[in-house]
């Protein structure tokens, strides 16, 4: 599990993880879910397909669509979510799979990304980083078993944790 506050860098932790991984010749497989920012302020989510770097805008501090899910501050477009989970059915099996993120979408409201619910059981990959908000770890345990729990925190620059994480892989 891979936890920490907002914009602690968690999800440029996972792509760096991902390129360590892709260097040493693994399948890298899921979503990350990088944030869009204009002039300083976060103003959007997308939803990038690991595999083939297609990316979908996912959320939105204003509404895109009629249809848009509004959850918390943020507009979330359903057929991004959709194609989320279709890509995530199709990434196993991978060596790296990774989720950037399981949140109160998936864990505590049963939407988003359902399907991660059921891939990440099913553990056809070598590793999985999950993205976890601090607030859900519990809800998130009672899932999963985590063989480790990452704390990205910005006391730290990314390539720290990249490291430490690296070294305690064999890639």
């Amino acid at each position: 599990m891979i936890t920490g506050p907002r914009q602690a860098g968690k999800s440029t932790f996972c792509r760096s993880i991902a390129e360590v991984a892709r260097q040493a010749g693994w399948d890298v497989a899921g979503l990350l879910s990088p944030a869009q920012i204009e002039q300083e302020i976060k103003t959007g989510i997308l939803a990038e397909d690991l595999r083939t770097g297609i990316n979908q805008p996912m959320a939105s501090i204003t509404r895109q669509n009629q249809d848009d899910l509004l959850f918390g501050d943020w507009y979330f477009n359903r057929r991004t979510l959709e194609w989320g989970n279709e890509v995530l059915e199709i990434s196993l099996p991978c060596d790296l799979l990774i989720i950037d993120e399981l949140g109160p979408l998936e864990l505590t409201h049963h939407m988003g990304w359902q399907s991660a619910l059921h891939i990440i059981p099913r553990a056809e990959y070598r590793l999985a980083l999950v993205v976890v908000r601090p607030e859900l770890q519990s809800v998130a345990r009672s899932l999963f078993h985590f063989s480790s729990v990452v704390d990205i925190d910005q006391s730290h620059p990314t390539d720290y944790w990249v490291r430490k994480v690296q070294n305690l892989l064999i890639f």
